[in-house]
């Protein structure tokens, strides 16, 4: 505690903001994989568990664009605490008997729903807290902290994975369910006494047409972020947790455990982005290393669907590429997360935070659904060739992002 009080204010709301960001992500990750897995084992098809998720995203996409308003006018410290607490809700919802979860869908497609508004309110409100904690100046040290934050809490969410396998395996859907409700409970109170009131409240009262986003580079940012997350969810989200379990005959153990530990790597390289993309030699990257990282992406999910159309081993194809498909959408994912920090207006930042994060709401809204459709229609490979086509379509989009000597010229 000691060492804690010697901490500047600022670097204390950071760890504050990311414990928060950290034991929500626990939840959501853990949240996902119960469902998808208790309802699989229910007989649900990947389309129907698909159909669970739709207004998780949908209302993702509303949040963000509603919720980066509510931030500016509220402060970030309230939409964060409303998140954790929304969240404990969602959780609770979903603790009725279990027999009961097999008839009522609308009800877990409603618990889901709440849980998208939190999940994006929570972190609309970490993303745009940065903004505020690091100096214009400092745009080295903005860069690592967006890329710790973004990293670790990749890095946690795939440990939920495994923790919603495992706690499905060991206590059953509603007890796992419970047991999460109870621990971010605790968080939500302490949240509630020490988070810093105030936090990112705009100067100027923002009016609700002020949610579209002004901005040329946000608008071309956050339309290649729609792409690239729908490339991510179109294989990720139900075809490959279905495919190793019913393909692979992997159960809840080894489905979760393998999604936790890609996920876990996704999130350290994400916190290494800036080490992979040069910080070390003085570059900070800008709309130029966004294509080049999103063209190295793009033709990836299409060499796994010719491998594994070619009949090649479908574990060393699927299970190789990914961890490529890893490394590489990891740093993207990355680069995107600063660029948006970066390119943010300080006073009502989540404004605009909350605009780009809509766009990759909508992105994963259409990933899960395809990844639903696409899966049950016409298979994995097909999920995959989508996955090529979106992310080169993220890429073509980026060309037209700032470089550095472009934003030079205006800052001048």
């Amino acid at each position: 505690m000691k060492a804690l009080s010697a901490l500047s204010a600022e670097v204390r709301q950071y760890l504050l903001v990311t414990g928060n960001y950290w034991a929500f992500t626990l939840t959501d990750g853990a949240l996902r994989m119960l469902v998808v897995l208790h309802f699989h084992s229910l007989g649900y098809t990947p389309l129907q568990i698909a159909a669970l998720f739709l207004f998780y995203e949908v209302f993702g996409v509303i949040t963000n664009l509603v919720g980066g308003y509510l931030g500016a006018r509220l402060g970030l410290n309230r939409t964060m605490n409303i998140g954790l607490g929304m969240q404990v809700v969602a959780l609770l919802m979903l603790t009725v008997p279990a027999a009961s979860l097999t008839v009522p869908v609308p009800w877990v497609m409603a618990a889901q729903a709440l849980s998208g508004i939190a999940k994006d309110l929570n972190k609309m409100s970490a993303k745009s807290s940065i903004k505020l904690l690091v100096p214009d100046s400092q745009q080295g040290t903005l860069y690592k902290w967006v890329a710790i934050l973004t990293g670790s809490k990749n890095a946690l969410k795939g440990v939920g994975f495994f923790l919603g396998g495992a706690l499905l395996a060991l206590l059953g859907f509603t007890q796992a369910v419970l047991a999460m409700a109870a621990v971010l409970a605790l968080i939500w109170i302490g949240s509630l006494i020490l988070l810093k009131k105030d936090l990112g409240k705009a100067k100027a009262k923002p009016k609700f047409r002020d949610m579209l986003s002004k901005s040329r580079a946000i608008n071309i940012l956050s339309a290649a972020r729609l792409f690239l997350f729908g490339a991510r969810d179109v294989w990720f989200v139900v075809a490959l947790p279905v495919y190793l379990s019913s393909a692979f005959g992997w159960d809840f153990w080894l489905v979760g455990g393998f999604l936790a530990a890609w996920v876990i790597g996704y999130g350290i390289v994400q916190s290494f982005a800036p080490h992979i993309t040069g910080k070390k030699r003085g570059h900070v990257p800008d709309g130029r290393a966004a294509f080049i990282w999103a063209i190295a992406l793009a033709g990836l999910p299409a060499l796994i669907a010719v491998g594994l159309s070619a009949g090649w081993s479908a574990q060393i194809v699927l299970l190789g590429g990914l961890m490529l498909f890893g490394v590489l959408f990891a740093v993207n994912s990355s680069l995107h997360s600063y660029l948006i920090v970066s390119y943010a207006k300080e006073d009502g930042v989540s404004l605009d935070v909350g605009f780009y994060y809509m766009s990759n709401a909508l992105g994963r809204l259409v990933g899960t659904l395809l990844s639903g459709w696409v899966f049950q229609a016409y298979g994995l490979e097909a999920c995959l060739w989508v996955s090529s086509i979106f992310v080169l379509a993220a890429a073509l989009i980026s060309i037209a992002l700032p470089r550095h000597s472009e934003m030079a010229h205006q800052a001048n």
